[in-house]
């Protein structure tokens, strides 16, 4: 799945770790009234509580099976894309067998509390444990569904915990080919820097690339792959002449760019960036080389409708790579254009699957604006609300659209809506996070209203279990950091007064030992 059809488009994270000491009881266990699993072919066992997961680990631990754990949320397009490609797959179903299948949904009562248990953030996050609660791997949501089952089988043939194998590899220890893999395809993407810091990722992947056996060819070009595709945009890495060449060749040759394929889909303007710096002719050839490969994958029936739109949306970031980022018509070839429309309006026609309509129609949304057709953006998001199960989504779609054209009021009332609309506990708080931003922004006279919605959203945490951890705390820090800025200089200072005054109860009564108590009393600032 594509890194584009995450929230807050145009790009973000698709992006837990190692079991932590086992925490507390946070809350009761699960009901299975209104439980809503990932697919119906798999004994997920849900999990809103320590308990639920003490349960899960001590059942593998009985039965001597590995302990896989998926985070997700129900109007997550990366998620639904798992749903509709990886978790519905007959072979799948009968892999599960093999392991105790967990399903976390990011707005169960104790779900933000897990989050911090496991060190999760991003949605979708999928973690395949040993029986002893120790992390094998952590399995690449981004790249195709056969691809996964074949790192979900490695993990299950007696895999050594991740931590184990990277430290061996950094250490020149040798490695069997399966660990060598293992690396490669670990989702360096929702490693929360468990593993390693951030920003010594591009470093640490260059450095297994070239410690891998040169027997272990695809394992080492996909570790060089994601080593470039890693790299800060603003800190290009030094390329040598031999790995330009070598990348080159895996672009023009149509089985190796197909193995390859999610590292060069997801990240094609970042690896013509960090093979070629400076706009020029270099720069020219290598978009051209990298848009062949794509349109081959784009024209590949044997990817999902997901993967082959993510390569249309790849060509558009590679075309645009020389125009300003935040430009509202860019120029493009007109055949590329038209493949755009025509390939949403396939999509939006063909598709009939719930999950899949979710994760690829907004997808296809944000392609038609990333090309300048913002009206059909619009068009293709307004006729798929009815059409979706977290309309919602496609509403603070709609707002960023309306917003990039600096068409103000329509954004806020779509932001508006989309959090009146919004769903579950963490759900509401990011959403009402996201109208709060926007209100900020576009109508900071507005005071009224900012500090009904910062009021409402303290509420809602307030009546909530564990708003003040992970993704629901982030979200309220966000509200935090927002008022602090609008009130630079003390212009609302009786607006921020109140504000205080209605959080301290709230803060008041969490406890101090987890830190949530810390975060509650330190959203607003002095």
């Amino acid at each position: 799945m594509s890194r584009s059809a995450v929230l807050s488009l145009p790009v973000s994270v698709l992006r837990a770790t190692a079991l932590c000491a086992v925490l507390a009881l946070s809350g009761p266990a699960v009901s299975l009234a209104a439980y809503n699993p990932p697919s119906h072919n798999v004994a997920w066992q849900p999990a809103a509580a320590d308990a639920d997961i003490d349960k899960a680990f001590a059942q593998g631990k009985a039965e001597k099976k590995p302990v896989l754990v998926y985070w997700g949320a129900a109007w997550c397009p990366p998620c639904n894309q798992l749903k509709a490609t990886l978790f519905n797959r007959q072979d799948f179903a009968e892999r599960s067998k093999s392991f105790v299948a967990v399903h976390i949904d990011g707005d169960a009562p104790g779900a933000q509390k897990l989050g911090s248990r496991f060190k999760v953030r991003g949605y979708p996050t999928v973690i395949l444990f040993n029986p002893e609660g120790q992390e094998i791997t952590r399995l690449p949501g981004e790249v195709d569904a056969p691809q996964v089952m074949n790192v979900l089988q490695m993990g299950l043939s007696g895999g050594r915990p991740i931590k184990a194998v990277l430290a061996d590899a950094r250490a020149g220890k040798p490695l069997p080919a399966n660990e060598w893999r293992l690396l490669a395809f670990y989702s360096w993407d929702t490693d929360e820097a468990q593993l390693v810091p951030a920003a010594e990722r591009p470093g640490l992947l260059a450095q297994l690339a070239a410690a891998a056996p040169a027997a272990e060819v695809e394992t080492s070009t996909r570790l060089l792959l994601k080593s470039l595709a890693e790299t800060d945009a603003g800190k290009p890495a030094a390329v040598s002449a031999a790995q330009r060449e070598r990348v080159l060749k895996v672009v023009a040759d149509a089985a190796a760019s197909r193995t390859q394929m999610d590292v060069i889909v997801n990240y094609a303007p970042d690896l013509v960036s960090a093979l070629a710096p400076q706009a020029g002719p270099d720069r020219k050839s290598t978009a051209a080389a990298v848009d062949t490969a794509l349109q081959r994958l784009q024209a590949d029936t044997t990817l999902s409708r997901s993967d082959r739109l993510s390569a249309l949306i790849a060509r558009v970031g590679v075309a645009r790579l020389d125009q300003p980022k935040d430009t509202l018509k860019p120029q493009l070839p007109d055949a590329l254009v038209k493949q755009v429309r025509d390939m949403a309006a396939t999509l939006d026609r063909e598709i009939t699957d719930g999950y899949e309509r979710q994760a690829v129609i907004t997808s296809a949304a944000y392609a038609l604006g990333q090309a300048g057709l913002w009206k059909e953006s619009d068009a293709l998001l307004k006729a798929n609300l009815a059409k979706s199960h977290s309309p919602y989504y496609l509403m603070s779609q709609l707002g960023g659209n309306a917003k990039k054209q600096g068409r103000k009021d329509d954004a806020l009332a779509w932001y508006a809506q989309a959090f009146a609309k919004s769903e579950g506990p963490a759900t509401r708080l990011q959403w009402g996070s996201s109208y709060f931003t926007a209100l900020i922004e576009l109508s900071p006279k507005d005071a009224a209203t900012i500090e009904k919605v910062a009021a409402q959203l303290f509420t809602e945490a307030g009546n909530q279990q564990g708003a003040f951890y992970e993704r629901s705390a982030r979200s309220l820090q966000k509200v935090g950091t927002q008022l602090g800025q609008w009130n630079k200089g003390g212009q609302h200072q009786a607006v921020v007064d109140r504000l205080k005054a209605q959080l301290a109860p709230v803060c008041g009564k969490l406890p101090v030992a987890d830190g949530q108590k810390a975060t509650c009393d330190g959203l607003i600032k002095a």
